[in-house]
């Protein structure tokens, strides 16, 4: 029996994670869980799981439900989101919180050497080179939660490291792959909502429509991977059924397939290295299908990623500004704000304007994404 602390219980791979806790109770058991705001939701996930600890955003949230739930210990707020990734009775933490929230708790939980199944690109983007030396100097196992970089760490098992020639990360193009950019100048927020294949929050829904979300998770398989960027491509694949590659240096490429469905890699991570059977899984018909179509990345309609290799490349603090941009950029165009292709003009600004600080500590990286929030909201 594995205790999972699963942090972001009630959004959309928190959800799928109690999906497959519900499949096979014999084998997990839901131990501590944070909600946010979601109350509703967060009262009926403690009614079916019956977890030991509980943390939401806000005091008076907690209060209502320690009310209801005398049996159960409530926190909240920041200290309670750690509260839950360190939670002394748990063997793995779930990190499936978004943005830069994740990364105070994701460290701490490698200091008690938690095994993470990490599905929070911004903790990697902001601050891979200190969650990488952490994990390493307390022998943590990273287990991917993303489909993408599931597929690579599937395709590696049983590999040697020196062979292997180049990291394929394959995109679907989201909500509007087939429009110009001329197309996309007056889209709703309706619009890049709906996306073709996948069912995530809002969002990563609108960064994959801009592929930030495909940028960011370069960013993520360089840190994870140890993958220089010149080796991590990324290819267009609509159809989402080749969820990544890794090709070797003999020609080889391996590649993990399958319907999308992001309950697979969650419970790949947690049965690490072992599968269960997923009896609700939706079987891959190869026949059913028929086709299966690729085509080379446009950098100039997709700016977005175009800005991840480049931020990534310069590394140190880049990376931070780059998130921490597209997370103000993203809210603005969901509130209405700003229009879509906005989006990247601000993003390509706050990257213009920041002077690059060289291995960033902690408390830098924290006061770079302060200040790069604070920049793109002078914009409006």
């Amino acid at each position: 029996m594995k205790h999972i602390s699963l942090m972001g219980a009630t959004g959309s791979i928190g959800t799928q994670t109690l999906d497959i806790i519900k499949e096979h109770p014999e084998e997990f058991k839901l131990a501590a869980m944070s909600a946010g705001r979601n109350i509703d939701l967060a009262r009926k996930i403690i009614r079916d799981f019956q977890p030991d600890l509980v943390s939401l955003s806000e005091k008076s949230s907690a209060e209502t439900l320690k009310a209801e739930f005398p049996g159960i210990t409530f926190t909240y707020g920041h200290e309670g989101l750690i509260e839950v990734a360190v939670y002394p009775k748990s063997d793995i933490l779930v990190n499936a919180v978004l943005g830069s929230i994740g990364l105070d708790s994701t460290l701490q939980a490698i200091e008690e050497k938690k095994t993470i199944a990490i599905a929070n690109k911004e903790t990697l983007v902001t601050a891979g080179h200190l969650v990488m030396e952490a994990a390493k100097r307390n022998g943590v196992m990273l287990l991917p939660v993303d489909s993408e970089h599931s597929a690579i760490f599937q395709s590696l098992q049983g590999e040697i490291e020196k062979n292997i020639e180049r990291l394929i990360l394959t995109a679907s193009g989201g909500s509007f792959r087939d429009r110009s950019r001329k197309e996309l100048e007056n889209v709703t927020v309706e619009e890049a909502l709906n996306h073709p294949n996948w069912s995530m929050g809002a969002k990563i829904t609108i960064d994959s429509a801009t592929m930030m979300n495909k940028g960011l998770e370069v960013i993520e398989a360089h840190w994870l991977f140890s993958m220089d960027y010149s080796k991590i491509d990324v290819l267009l694949h609509k159809e989402s059924i080749i969820h990544s590659m890794v090709e070797y240096h003999d020609s080889s490429v391996i590649a993990q397939l399958g319907t999308p469905d992001m309950r697979v890699p969650i419970q790949y991570a947690l049965t690490y290295p072992d599968r269960l059977p997923l009896r609700t899984a939706h079987r891959l018909n190869l026949a059913e299908i028929g086709k299966l179509h690729f085509a080379e990345m446009d950098f100039e309609r997709f700016r977005c990623l175009k800005f991840a290799y480049e931020a990534g490349k310069a590394g140190g603090s880049m990376p931070a500004v780059l998130n921490a941009a597209n997370e103000a950029a993203v809210a603005a165009f969901l509130d209405g704000k700003i229009t879509f292709l906005q989006i990247e003009d601000f993003i390509e600004r706050a990257l213009g304007s920041h002077d690059i600080i060289s291995n960033p500590s902690l408390d830098e990286i924290r006061e770079t994404d302060l200040e790069t929030r604070k920049y793109v909201n002078s914009l409006l």
